[in-house]
């Protein structure tokens, strides 16, 4: 009992869960934006992938961190893209094309990093971002270190899940994007072109979920291994029905998944050789598969999602 106290009382805990989240929020987010529009996108895993692989290899070759961040959004956005091409113009399975995203980018990130990376016994290093203390809030007690001494992408992912928030439901083209997922043949009688919107929200998202990849390999590691992202993107894709489809839900999921996996941690240190770790490893799934069961009975899914449109038809 005591052991546990500790592990919450402690700063590291929670600067931790704000670190393991950070991913995750971007990811949700682009997920988010994707089927708001009413578009499935289960290419995420891939594309977070290609973007934590081409991040880690534009600073490795020499850019700054900030232009690797913008490269792995840019190759997030493409295969966005591509994925809108094979779905939106050709209506084809967004199951089967998101499917097939995730295995061609995950694919051909490692094909890139073979092809221009030595084979070495330890993979090759970068210096990644570094934490900044937001003045005057960074002293606090406990509070200062626990959530404002994170590095630039932590925080930029807290601000988009805010600006996110104000666009989808306080803005026009927020309400077209939502129109467009619930019922894009209203969208098109109202002057909106569902196909324009669907391709900006693929692009969008996409290039959201590239940039929770470059966090991986920026900001919480400093190289870059083909089984990084182990499995984030399908648990995006769990958050945003956890979310309702609403990003400041998306902020809360985003950080009980990353307290669940950051407590775990912690616990298996503390009570090592008691209780098989196999155990431990579990537990943030199996939290948060009952916290989804209870918030998904609740959510109401985008009435156009997965729904092909085409233009014309009724």
């Amino acid at each position: 009992m005591i052991a546990l106290f500790d592990i919450l009382a402690s700063a590291g805990l929670w600067a931790a869960v704000l670190r393991i989240a950070t991913p995750l929020l971007f990811g949700t987010l682009g997920a988010l934006v994707c089927e708001r529009a009413g578009v499935l996108n289960l290419g995420i895993e891939g594309i977070m992938t290609f973007g934590a692989m081409i991040g880690w290899y534009s600073v490795y070759s020499g850019a700054d961190l900030w232009t690797g961040f913008l490269i792995a959004a840019l190759a997030g956005g493409i295969f966005g893209l591509l994925h809108a091409v094979l779905t939106v113009t050709l209506g084809l399975s967004q199951h089967v094309t998101g499917l097939g995203v995730t295995l061609f980018a995950s694919s051909f990130a490692y094909y890139i990093f073979r092809l221009f990376v030595p084979v070495a016994g330890t993979p090759p290093t970068i210096e990644p971002f570094q934490p900044i203390d937001i003045p005057g809030l960074s002293s606090l007690p406990f509070i200062g270190p626990a959530f404002f001494s994170q590095t630039p992408p932590t925080y930029l992912a807290v601000a988009l899940a805010l600006i996110l928030a104000y666009f989808l439901f306080r803005t026009p083209l927020g309400l077209a994007m939502r129109m467009t997922g619930e019922n894009p043949h209203a969208a098109e009688a109202q002057g909106i072109n569902p196909m324009i919107v669907r391709y900006g929200a693929l692009i969008f998202g996409s290039a959201l979920m590239g940039m929770a990849g470059a966090f991986l390999t920026l900001s919480a590691f400093n190289s870059f291994f083909p089984t990084m992202v182990q499995g984030r993107g399908w648990i995006c894709i769990a958050l945003v029905v956890f979310s309702s489809w609403r990003p400041g839900r998306a902020l809360l999921g985003a950080l009980l998944f990353a307290f669940f996996d950051g407590f775990q941690l912690r616990l298996q240190t503390a009570l090592s050789g008691v209780i098989p770790y196999q155990i431990f490893l579990m537990i943030p799934y199996i939290l948060s598969i009952a916290a989804l069961a209870v918030m998904a009975r609740r959510a109401r899914v985008p009435q156009a999602l997965m729904q092909p449109y085409r233009r014309g038809e009724r």
